[in-house]
């Protein structure tokens, strides 16, 4: 990424439509997991300029939200809003053993270089206390790889199959998986798989503000994945531009290294 890509993310993660539909379908995904009343240690495992670590803290509770990232460029827009931020990668997490009671991952596997993700997930496994929940989302489907990809340094996608077999692998119980932005992959596979090709928007990353004549789009945009919120009350989506896994360690018995 860019040093002007985080300061667009920085700036939008609040209000853009993406970032607020998604915070309601992991808030869906989350809460009946994991009750409100509890006290719980909160890692954000690539927390990158820090918006989702204030979200977290209705599952803290009097509990803390620590965050770390491997960008010196996020980690300074993090500071700005948190203190209890480390610098490290996901796959060599500066954590004791059982520490946490749940650990997040937004969209950071897909950036993992050299197919270290299965370490990273076992290092997420590592850091947790028996009964933590992990909750990794990740992009799908490789053949939905863009210029976007390439504009954020995206290693890979994922098919739900793929990042749930990491999970179990590591020693997840799996509670939950899904694919979520469902109703806008045609939209995007038209944007990204056909206008991309023809050098609309090519190699660019697709989180930026709005122009002015544009930014009704932004609320209208929020509205499908606040459908699919609701519905993921009910039953997992079959297909979708993310795929999220929600997983348990039940004992030490270590798959961890």
């Amino acid at each position: 990424m860019q040093p002007q890509d985080y300061a667009y993310l920085y700036e939008l993660e609040e209000n853009f439509w993406w970032f607020v539909g998604m915070r309601e379908i992991t808030n869906t995904l989350l809460a009946p997991i994991l009750p409100l009343e509890r006290d719980r240690r909160v890692l954000d495992a690539g927390c990158g300029t820090g918006g989702m670590m204030s979200w977290l803290t209705r599952f803290a509770n009097n509990g803390e939200v620590m965050g770390i990232d491997l960008s010196p460029n996020a980690l300074e827009f993090s500071h700005r809003d948190h203190r209890n931020l480390s610098r490290g990668s996901v796959t060599h997490l500066p954590f004791a053993d059982a520490s946490f009671d749940l650990v997040t991952s937004f969209d950071v596997l897909q950036h993992v270089p050299d197919h270290e993700d299965a370490r990273a997930v076992s290092e997420i496994h590592r850091v947790l206390r028996p009964g933590g929940i992990a909750f990794l989302r990740v992009s799908a489907y490789q053949w939905m790889r863009s210029g976007h990809d390439d504009a954020l340094s995206v290693s890979q996608r994922y098919s739900l199959s793929e990042l749930t077999g990491l999970m179990q692998r590591a020693g997840f119980q799996i509670r939950r998986a899904t694919y979520a932005n469902t109703l806008l992959l045609p939209v995007a596979i038209f944007k990204r798989l056909v206008l991309s090709r023809v050098g609309f928007g090519h190699g660019e990353s697709e989180v930026k503000p709005w122009s002015n004549g544009f930014r009704w789009m932004n609320g209208l945009l929020t509205v499908p994945l606040r459908i699919e919120a609701r519905t993921l009350n009910k039953l997992d989506l079959p297909f979708g531009l993310s795929a999220i896994g929600i997983g348990e360690k039940i004992s030490d018995n270590s798959s961890d290294n």
